[in-house]
């Protein structure tokens, strides 16, 4: 089959990470940039990427390329593509931008004259034209302009990929899953040791967790990828794809635990849980990790994402004082890994000394991704020994 470039979309800070997962897959030509990953890859290998890539927003594939120094440019360029091409007369087709530019300064604008030069073409040629469905389009289009730079991309994945396909119930303050994801990577976890998110929610860290550390791809749960709207849509070859991926899982034989204050957000956990199929690697329970300790013997790995104030009420500076405390007296022989915005001042007040900073963004909020070693008995006991 032949190859042809591909970009993944990803958050800000984790280019490193979404290209290791890309090399480790087999894509050729990888390069990094801001928020995105080029690479190279055939038919089989976009299937592969929207199906394992843990830390991608979507999978996006260059179709168009041109400069632009006036609005008229854009509009130009765009209608004489070839869209009948790829969008069918009497189908549907969405656009999303991004714009990085002085000739346009508003990404919705970008849309509506994509859409006009898509639709102006269609009308003068046919007679007819496409609908717009932002819902359930046929054809997703991607738009990226930068500075006079202008990228046309099709969407392979349709809906972002976080939507992996388990989660239906959310708690008050949810994280991402590809973030979730993004910050398992960045810690390193590996799925060689017990693994406690004692502030679990509606449980995405654990599941994301679990997928990691039994090796199951990302996106295995989800019904759609754009890409299966397509003219050229494989389906044989795509069960085919997903069949050798699933070959590739490999047993755990470690605990995955979660602790939640609330029963009724637990409940969500347990049937997102339920609905990933992983009841079998992972157990959740009501109670305070203020009031926990570690229940085995051996090496603990702990990430979690704490509240911070804006939207679960918590006084900072008592609430991460009593996570240092119960991390230093409770958790001997742990790793533990939090996230914390850069501007709550929660750092300071944690009173344990992190190992290892990492600069992150939970939604546009630049954080740190925090990482404690507590060791048994103390840390001179532990170099001594």
């Amino acid at each position: 089959m032949e190859n042809f470039e591909m970009t993944a979309k990803c958050l800000h800070g984790f280019e490193s990470i979404l290209a290791k997962e890309l090399r480790n897959l087999g894509a050729m030509n990888v390069s990094e940039g801001v928020r995105h990953v080029r690479f190279m890859g055939d038919l089989g290998f976009m299937y592969k990427a929207n199906l394992s890539l843990r830390t991608a927003v979507s999978v996006l594939k260059p179709i168009l390329n041109f400069k632009i120094f006036k609005e008229q440019d854009f509009y130009q360029s765009v209608y004489e593509f070839p869209w009948e091409d790829f969008v069918d007369k009497n189908g549907s087709f969405a656009i999303d931008s991004t714009v990085n530019s002085d000739i346009f300064t508003h990404s919705r604008y970008v849309v509506f004259r994509a859409k006009d030069a898509i639709v102006d073409r269609f009308r003068d040629k046919f007679g007819t034209r496409p609908n717009i469905d932002t819902n359930e389009p046929d054809v997703r289009l991607n738009v990226h302009i930068d500075r006079n730079t202008c990228n046309l991309s099709l969407n392979t994945s349709g809906e972002p990929l976080f939507k992996r396909g388990y989660r239906k119930s959310t708690n008050i303050a949810p994280l991402n899953e590809v973030l979730a994801a993004s910050l398992l990577l960045a810690s390193g976890w590996d799925g060689q040791c017990d693994f406690l998110d004692p502030m679990c929610g509606s449980g995405t860290i654990l599941i994301e967790a679990a997928m990691i550390a039994c090796q199951i791809p990302a996106n295995i749960n989800r019904e759609n990828f754009a890409f299966m709207k397509w003219n050229n849509f494989n389906e044989d070859f795509f069960e085919k794809i997903k069949d050798s991926t699933l070959k590739k899982m490999r047993p755990f034989h470690f605990k995955i635990k979660g602790y939640d204050l609330s029963g009724v957000t637990l409940s969500k956990a347990q049937e997102n849980i339920e609905n990933a199929n992983l009841t079998e690697f992972i157990s959740v329970e009501q109670a305070d990790f203020f009031t926990t300790e570690k229940l085995a013997d051996r090496h603990l790995f702990m990430l979690f994402n704490p509240p911070y104030g804006e939207r679960l009420p918590v006084e900072v500076p008592r609430f991460y004082s009593s996570v240092g405390d119960t991390l230093k007296q409770n958790y001997p022989d742990t790793t533990a890994w939090f996230i914390v915005p850069l501007e709550s001042g929660a750092i300071k007040h944690v009173g344990l000394r992190p190992s290892r900073k990492i600069k992150v963004f939970n939604a546009s909020i630049e954080s740190r991704l925090l990482r404690y070693d507590i060791y048994k008995g103390s840390k001179k006991a532990k170099y001594q020994n």
